[in-house]
Protein backbone atom coordinates (compact mmCIF):
# COMPACT_ATOMS: atom_id res chain seq x y z
CA UNK A 1 0.00 0.00 0.00
CA UNK A 2 1.57 3.23 -1.24
CA UNK A 3 0.50 5.41 1.66
CA UNK A 4 1.39 3.00 4.50
CA UNK A 5 4.11 5.30 5.86
CA UNK A 6 1.59 8.14 6.23
CA UNK A 7 -0.81 5.82 8.05
CA UNK A 8 1.93 4.61 10.41
CA UNK A 9 2.68 8.26 11.24
CA UNK A 10 -1.01 8.96 11.82
CA UNK A 11 -1.35 5.97 14.14
CA UNK A 12 1.75 6.96 16.13
CA UNK A 13 0.42 10.50 16.46
CA UNK A 14 -2.98 9.18 17.56
CA UNK A 15 -1.38 7.04 20.29
CA UNK A 16 0.69 10.03 21.44
CA UNK A 17 -2.39 12.28 21.63
CA UNK A 18 -4.37 9.61 23.47
CA UNK A 19 -1.59 9.35 26.06
CA UNK A 20 -1.47 13.13 26.41
CA UNK A 21 -5.17 13.25 27.23
CA UNK A 22 -4.48 11.28 30.41
CA UNK A 23 -1.61 13.60 31.40
CA UNK A 24 -2.66 15.62 34.52
CA UNK A 25 -0.99 18.74 33.13
CA UNK A 26 -3.17 18.55 30.01
CA UNK A 27 -6.31 17.61 31.93
CA UNK A 28 -5.94 20.66 34.19
CA UNK A 29 -5.49 23.01 31.21
CA UNK A 30 -8.93 23.16 29.58
CA UNK A 31 -7.69 24.93 26.44
CA UNK A 32 -4.84 22.46 25.90
CA UNK A 33 -7.12 19.50 26.63
CA UNK A 34 -9.72 20.75 24.11
CA UNK A 35 -7.08 21.15 21.38
CA UNK A 36 -5.58 17.72 22.12
CA UNK A 37 -9.01 16.06 22.10
CA UNK A 38 -9.90 17.74 18.81
CA UNK A 39 -6.62 16.63 17.17
CA UNK A 40 -7.13 13.08 18.44
CA UNK A 41 -10.72 13.02 17.22
CA UNK A 42 -9.66 14.11 13.73
CA UNK A 43 -7.33 11.08 13.49
CA UNK A 44 -9.69 8.56 15.06
CA UNK A 45 -11.57 7.50 11.92
CA UNK A 46 -8.49 7.02 9.74
CA UNK A 47 -6.61 5.13 12.48
CA UNK A 48 -9.58 2.82 13.12
CA UNK A 49 -9.81 2.09 9.40
CA UNK A 50 -6.03 1.50 9.19
CA UNK A 51 -6.22 -0.98 12.06
CA UNK A 52 -9.01 -2.78 10.18
CA UNK A 53 -6.73 -2.89 7.13
CA UNK A 54 -3.86 -4.37 9.12
CA UNK A 55 -6.12 -7.05 10.61
CA UNK A 56 -7.61 -8.06 7.25
CA UNK A 57 -4.18 -7.94 5.55
CA UNK A 58 -2.78 -10.27 8.23
CA UNK A 59 -5.72 -12.67 7.88
CA UNK A 60 -5.34 -12.67 4.07
CA UNK A 61 -1.62 -13.47 4.27
CA UNK A 62 -2.36 -16.31 6.71
CA UNK A 63 -5.05 -17.68 4.38
CA UNK A 64 -2.70 -17.57 1.37
CA UNK A 65 -0.06 -19.42 3.38
CA UNK A 66 -2.60 -22.18 4.09
CA UNK A 67 -3.11 -22.76 0.35
CA UNK A 68 0.02 -24.93 0.42
CA UNK A 69 -1.48 -27.26 3.02
CA UNK A 70 -1.73 -30.93 1.98
CA UNK A 71 -5.06 -31.35 3.75
CA UNK A 72 -7.82 -30.82 1.12
CA UNK A 73 -10.32 -29.44 3.66
CA UNK A 74 -7.82 -26.88 4.95
CA UNK A 75 -6.98 -25.88 1.38
CA UNK A 76 -10.66 -25.38 0.59
CA UNK A 77 -11.18 -23.27 3.71
CA UNK A 78 -8.15 -21.16 2.78
CA UNK A 79 -9.48 -20.64 -0.75
CA UNK A 80 -12.83 -19.41 0.63
CA UNK A 81 -11.03 -17.02 2.99
CA UNK A 82 -8.90 -15.60 0.17
CA UNK A 83 -12.03 -15.03 -1.93
CA UNK A 84 -13.73 -13.27 1.00
CA UNK A 85 -10.82 -11.23 2.31
CA UNK A 86 -9.41 -9.97 -1.03
CA UNK A 87 -12.36 -7.69 -1.90
CA UNK A 88 -12.69 -6.64 1.76
CA UNK A 89 -9.07 -5.48 1.83
CA UNK A 90 -9.49 -3.60 -1.47
CA UNK A 91 -12.61 -1.84 -0.12
CA UNK A 92 -10.77 -0.76 3.04
CA UNK A 93 -7.88 0.58 0.92
CA UNK A 94 -10.36 2.66 -1.09
CA UNK A 95 -11.84 4.05 2.14
CA UNK A 96 -8.36 4.92 3.39
CA UNK A 97 -7.55 6.74 0.15
CA UNK A 98 -10.65 8.89 0.62
CA UNK A 99 -9.86 9.54 4.29
CA UNK A 100 -6.35 10.72 3.38
CA UNK A 101 -7.57 13.23 0.79
CA UNK A 102 -7.06 16.88 1.78
CA UNK A 103 -9.99 17.97 3.92
CA UNK A 104 -12.16 20.96 3.02
CA UNK A 105 -11.63 23.18 6.09
CA UNK A 106 -15.27 24.26 5.91
CA UNK A 107 -16.82 20.78 5.90
CA UNK A 108 -17.60 20.80 9.63
CA UNK A 109 -19.27 24.22 9.52
CA UNK A 110 -22.86 25.36 9.65
CA UNK A 111 -24.16 27.19 6.59
CA UNK A 112 -26.07 30.22 5.43
CA UNK A 113 -28.63 29.18 2.81
CA UNK A 114 -29.98 31.78 0.39
CA UNK A 115 -32.75 31.04 -2.13
CA UNK A 116 -34.05 33.61 -4.62
CA UNK A 117 -36.51 33.41 -7.47
CA UNK A 118 -34.97 33.76 -10.94
CA UNK A 119 -36.65 33.73 -14.34
CA UNK A 120 -40.31 32.76 -14.48
CA UNK A 121 -42.21 35.27 -12.36
CA UNK A 122 -44.80 33.86 -9.95
CA UNK A 123 -43.98 30.26 -10.85
CA UNK A 124 -40.32 30.87 -9.88
CA UNK A 125 -41.37 32.25 -6.48
CA UNK A 126 -43.63 29.22 -5.87
CA UNK A 127 -40.76 26.88 -6.71
CA UNK A 128 -38.43 28.84 -4.39
CA UNK A 129 -40.88 28.19 -1.55
CA UNK A 130 -41.05 24.47 -2.41
CA UNK A 131 -37.25 24.22 -2.52
CA UNK A 132 -36.94 25.88 0.88
CA UNK A 133 -39.46 23.37 2.21
CA UNK A 134 -37.42 20.54 0.63
CA UNK A 135 -34.19 21.69 2.28
CA UNK A 136 -36.05 22.14 5.56
CA UNK A 137 -37.29 18.54 5.45
CA UNK A 138 -33.84 17.26 4.54
CA UNK A 139 -32.37 19.22 7.46
CA UNK A 140 -34.99 17.70 9.76
CA UNK A 141 -34.01 14.19 8.62
CA UNK A 142 -30.36 15.00 9.42
CA UNK A 143 -31.21 16.37 12.85
CA UNK A 144 -30.15 19.89 11.87
CA UNK A 145 -31.67 23.18 13.02
CA UNK A 146 -33.03 25.76 10.54
CA UNK A 147 -33.42 29.43 11.57
CA UNK A 148 -34.89 31.93 9.13
CA UNK A 149 -32.96 35.20 9.00
CA UNK A 150 -35.10 37.03 6.46
CA UNK A 151 -37.99 36.11 4.23
CA UNK A 152 -39.76 37.98 1.43
CA UNK A 153 -43.06 36.54 0.22
CA UNK A 154 -44.48 37.00 -3.27
CA UNK A 155 -48.05 38.05 -4.02
CA UNK A 156 -49.06 34.46 -4.88
CA UNK A 157 -47.76 32.91 -1.65
CA UNK A 158 -44.34 31.95 -2.92
CA UNK A 159 -40.96 33.32 -1.87
CA UNK A 160 -39.04 36.05 -3.65
CA UNK A 161 -36.12 35.48 -1.27
CA UNK A 162 -35.34 33.55 1.89
CA UNK A 163 -32.14 33.49 3.94
CA UNK A 164 -31.67 30.93 6.70
CA UNK A 165 -28.98 29.56 8.99
CA UNK A 166 -28.68 25.75 9.10
CA UNK A 167 -26.69 24.33 12.00
CA UNK A 168 -25.76 20.77 12.91
CA UNK A 169 -23.22 18.06 12.20
CA UNK A 170 -21.15 18.56 9.01
CA UNK A 171 -23.82 20.67 7.31
CA UNK A 172 -21.51 22.31 4.76
CA UNK A 173 -19.99 18.97 3.70
CA UNK A 174 -23.43 17.80 2.53
CA UNK A 175 -24.92 21.07 1.33
CA UNK A 176 -21.98 22.63 -0.52
CA UNK A 177 -22.90 21.19 -3.93
CA UNK A 178 -26.36 22.82 -3.89
CA UNK A 179 -25.14 26.27 -4.97
CA UNK A 180 -26.23 27.28 -8.45
CA UNK A 181 -29.24 27.70 -10.71
CA UNK A 182 -32.03 25.16 -10.26
CA UNK A 183 -34.50 24.82 -13.15
CA UNK A 184 -38.09 23.59 -12.84
CA UNK A 185 -40.24 22.32 -15.71
CA UNK A 186 -43.94 21.81 -15.07
CA UNK A 187 -47.48 22.99 -15.90
CA UNK A 188 -48.32 25.93 -13.60
CA UNK A 189 -51.70 25.92 -11.84
CA UNK A 190 -52.63 29.06 -13.81
CA UNK A 191 -51.85 27.48 -17.21
CA UNK A 192 -55.10 26.78 -19.07
CA UNK A 193 -53.53 25.19 -22.18
CA UNK A 194 -51.61 22.52 -20.29
CA UNK A 195 -48.25 23.78 -21.51
CA UNK A 196 -45.04 23.03 -19.59
CA UNK A 197 -43.32 26.20 -18.37
CA UNK A 198 -39.64 26.57 -17.41
CA UNK A 199 -38.60 28.70 -14.43
CA UNK A 200 -35.47 29.06 -12.34
CA UNK A 201 -34.34 29.87 -8.85
CA UNK A 202 -30.85 30.51 -7.49
CA UNK A 203 -29.40 28.80 -4.43
CA UNK A 204 -26.30 29.88 -2.53
CA UNK A 205 -24.76 27.84 0.29
CA UNK A 206 -22.04 29.61 2.28
CA UNK A 207 -20.04 28.28 5.25
CA UNK A 208 -20.84 30.14 8.44
CA UNK A 209 -17.90 32.33 9.40
CA UNK A 210 -16.66 32.69 12.96
CA UNK A 211 -15.86 36.09 14.42
CA UNK A 212 -12.22 35.03 14.55
CA UNK A 213 -12.17 34.38 10.79
CA UNK A 214 -13.86 37.63 9.79
CA UNK A 215 -13.13 40.75 11.79
CA UNK A 216 -15.62 43.55 11.03
CA UNK A 217 -14.61 47.04 12.09
CA UNK A 218 -17.55 48.97 13.57
CA UNK A 219 -16.63 52.04 11.50
CA UNK A 220 -17.13 49.96 8.34
CA UNK A 221 -20.79 49.21 8.99
CA UNK A 222 -24.01 51.21 9.14
CA UNK A 223 -26.89 49.80 11.17
CA UNK A 224 -30.46 50.90 10.49
CA UNK A 225 -33.58 49.79 12.37
CA UNK A 226 -37.11 49.73 11.03
CA UNK A 227 -40.55 48.26 11.77
CA UNK A 228 -41.07 44.62 10.87
CA UNK A 229 -43.56 43.71 8.19
CA UNK A 230 -45.52 40.54 7.53
CA UNK A 231 -46.49 37.84 10.06
CA UNK A 232 -45.28 38.28 13.59
CA UNK A 233 -48.05 39.20 16.01
CA UNK A 234 -48.73 42.41 17.84
CA UNK A 235 -45.17 43.70 17.72
CA UNK A 236 -45.22 43.98 13.91
CA UNK A 237 -45.17 47.58 12.72
CA UNK A 238 -45.14 48.87 16.30
CA UNK A 239 -41.48 48.48 17.32
CA UNK A 240 -38.23 49.07 15.48
CA UNK A 241 -37.06 45.48 15.91
CA UNK A 242 -35.95 44.81 12.30
CA UNK A 243 -32.29 45.45 11.51
CA UNK A 244 -30.48 46.32 8.30
CA UNK A 245 -26.66 46.24 8.30
CA UNK A 246 -24.64 47.75 5.45
CA UNK A 247 -20.95 46.88 5.08
CA UNK A 248 -19.68 50.11 3.55
CA UNK A 249 -16.39 48.92 1.93
CA UNK A 250 -18.19 46.20 -0.09
CA UNK A 251 -21.70 47.70 -0.13
CA UNK A 252 -23.04 44.39 1.19
CA UNK A 253 -26.50 44.75 2.75
CA UNK A 254 -28.09 42.22 5.13
CA UNK A 255 -31.53 42.55 6.74
CA UNK A 256 -33.16 40.51 9.48
CA UNK A 257 -36.66 40.87 10.90
CA UNK A 258 -37.46 37.30 11.88
CA UNK A 259 -37.14 37.88 15.64
CA UNK A 260 -39.16 40.28 17.79
CA UNK A 261 -35.93 41.28 19.56
CA UNK A 262 -33.73 43.86 17.86
CA UNK A 263 -30.68 42.35 19.59
CA UNK A 264 -31.42 38.87 18.17
CA UNK A 265 -32.06 40.28 14.70
CA UNK A 266 -28.77 42.18 14.84
CA UNK A 267 -26.86 39.04 15.89
CA UNK A 268 -28.40 37.01 13.05
CA UNK A 269 -27.72 39.73 10.47
CA UNK A 270 -24.08 39.99 11.60
CA UNK A 271 -23.76 36.22 11.22
CA UNK A 272 -24.98 36.36 7.62
CA UNK A 273 -22.75 39.36 6.88
CA UNK A 274 -19.68 37.56 8.21
CA UNK A 275 -20.47 34.53 6.04
CA UNK A 276 -20.88 36.67 2.92
CA UNK A 277 -17.61 38.49 3.54
CA UNK A 278 -15.91 35.14 4.27
CA UNK A 279 -17.23 33.77 0.98
CA UNK A 280 -15.92 36.85 -0.86
CA UNK A 281 -12.50 36.27 0.68
CA UNK A 282 -12.50 32.59 -0.34
CA UNK A 283 -13.39 33.52 -3.93
CA UNK A 284 -10.70 36.20 -3.97
CA UNK A 285 -8.06 33.70 -2.80
CA UNK A 286 -9.16 31.11 -5.34
CA UNK A 287 -9.02 33.66 -8.13
CA UNK A 288 -5.57 34.74 -7.00
CA UNK A 289 -4.17 31.21 -7.38
CA UNK A 290 -5.76 30.86 -10.79
CA UNK A 291 -8.38 28.28 -9.83
CA UNK A 292 -10.98 27.75 -12.52
CA UNK A 293 -14.21 28.40 -10.71
CA UNK A 294 -17.58 29.23 -12.16
CA UNK A 295 -19.83 31.66 -10.31
CA UNK A 296 -22.05 30.07 -7.72
CA UNK A 297 -25.20 31.61 -9.06
CA UNK A 298 -24.77 33.15 -12.50
CA UNK A 299 -27.51 35.40 -13.76
CA UNK A 300 -30.45 33.13 -13.02
CA UNK A 301 -31.18 32.80 -16.75
CA UNK A 302 -33.02 29.66 -17.89
CA UNK A 303 -29.99 28.44 -19.86
CA UNK A 304 -27.74 28.42 -16.77
CA UNK A 305 -28.44 25.43 -14.59
CA UNK A 306 -26.89 22.80 -12.35
CA UNK A 307 -30.06 20.76 -11.93
CA UNK A 308 -33.47 20.30 -13.58
CA UNK A 309 -36.67 19.27 -11.80
CA UNK A 310 -39.10 17.89 -14.40
CA UNK A 311 -42.47 17.30 -12.74
CA UNK A 312 -44.37 15.71 -15.69
CA UNK A 313 -41.69 13.00 -15.90
CA UNK A 314 -41.07 12.80 -12.11
CA UNK A 315 -37.41 13.31 -13.05
CA UNK A 316 -34.51 15.09 -11.37
CA UNK A 317 -31.30 15.59 -13.38
CA UNK A 318 -28.00 16.93 -12.10
CA UNK A 319 -26.21 18.22 -15.19
CA UNK A 320 -22.76 18.43 -13.58
CA UNK A 321 -22.40 14.68 -13.19
CA UNK A 322 -25.02 13.39 -15.65
CA UNK A 323 -27.19 11.93 -12.88
CA UNK A 324 -30.87 11.25 -13.63
CA UNK A 325 -33.32 9.85 -11.07
CA UNK A 326 -37.05 9.27 -11.57
CA UNK A 327 -37.99 10.05 -7.99
CA UNK A 328 -38.64 13.77 -7.97
CA UNK A 329 -41.68 13.30 -5.71
CA UNK A 330 -39.48 11.78 -3.00
CA UNK A 331 -36.75 14.39 -3.50
CA UNK A 332 -39.18 17.26 -2.96
CA UNK A 333 -40.18 15.61 0.34
CA UNK A 334 -36.59 15.99 1.54
CA UNK A 335 -35.15 12.66 0.33
CA UNK A 336 -32.12 14.42 -1.10
CA UNK A 337 -29.45 11.99 0.11
CA UNK A 338 -29.17 9.92 -3.12
CA UNK A 339 -28.32 13.09 -5.07
CA UNK A 340 -25.87 14.32 -2.43
CA UNK A 341 -24.20 10.90 -2.20
CA UNK A 342 -23.76 10.78 -6.00
CA UNK A 343 -22.23 14.27 -6.07
CA UNK A 344 -19.89 13.48 -3.16
CA UNK A 345 -18.74 10.23 -4.80
CA UNK A 346 -18.15 11.97 -8.13
CA UNK A 347 -16.02 14.79 -6.69
CA UNK A 348 -14.13 12.42 -4.40
CA UNK A 349 -13.26 10.32 -7.46
CA UNK A 350 -11.97 13.46 -9.18
CA UNK A 351 -9.77 14.23 -6.16
CA UNK A 352 -8.45 10.66 -6.17
CA UNK A 353 -7.58 10.94 -9.87
CA UNK A 354 -5.78 14.23 -9.27
CA UNK A 355 -3.92 12.76 -6.31
CA UNK A 356 -2.87 9.77 -8.41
Amino acid sequence: MQFKDRLDESEAKFVELTDRMSDPAVINDSDQYRKTAKAQSELQEVVAKYRDWKRVDRELRDARAMLTETDADLQHMAELEVVRLGPELAAIEKDLQLLLLPKDPNDEKNVVLEIRKGAGGDEASLFAAEMFRMYGRYAEEQGWKVEVTSLSESSVGGLSEVIAMISGNKVYSRMKYESGVHRVQRVPATETQGRVHTSTITVVVMPEADEVEVQIDTKDIRIDTFCSSGPGGQSVNTTYSAVRITHLPTNTVVSCQDEKSQIKNRAKAMGVLRSRLYQMEIEKQQAAIGAERKGMVGTGDRSEKIRTYNFPQNRITDHRIGLTLHQLDLTMEGRLQPVIDALTTHYQAELLDNAA
